[in-house]
């Protein structure tokens, strides 16, 4: 009975430590897919500071073109044309800034989640660590119950 305990302990103690493995590698890929997001994170915030800072340019380039509209009345019709085209990329770069704001705010909220999911497989890890501790300490007692059973043996018979 002793000896199928101890079996049955070892099993589970290598189950457990098969278990602990896969959640280390877990935490491990985990943290990977944080990096990543982080990256990520980085490249969109780049983007959307160029964004902005081609909206204002696209302002200013506007200004001038207003400026050049009262002035020279000959090329009114093409002046138009170009604050057509101007507006046209002033919204697109709006556009493009909403964009960027919301994929920030999606991969902020990613981020977050895979936070979450890390300090839950940490706190997963602490208890299967603890409980290969209670498990190893079981296994301790069993082997001193059968070394005092075995030295009884010898001294008995």
């Amino acid at each position: 009975i002793v000896e199928s305990t101890c079996l049955n302990n070892e099993v589970t103690i290598e189950e457990l430590d098969k278990n602990l493995r896969a959640t280390i590698k877990m935490a491990l890929d985990n943290e990977q897919k944080l990096d990543e997001l982080s990256r990520k994170l980085g490249v969109q915030e780049a983007e959307l500071k160029r964004g902005l800072e081609r909206a204002e340019l696209a302002e200013k380039n506007l200004k001038g073109i207003e400026e050049e509209l009262e002035t020279v009345g000959e090329n009114m019709k093409q002046l138009e044309k170009a604050a057509e085209k101007a507006l046209e990329r002033e919204e697109k770069l709006v556009e493009k800034i909403f964009s960027l704001q919301s994929k920030y705010k999606v991969t902020e909220a990613r981020f977050e989640y895979g936070e979450m999911n890390i300090t839950k497989l940490n706190q997963r890890i602490d208890d299967i660590e603890d409980e290969i501790y209670r498990e190893k300490l079981k296994v301790k007692k069993c082997s001193d119950e059968l070394d005092d059973t075995f030295d009884d043996m010898i001294t008995n018979y």
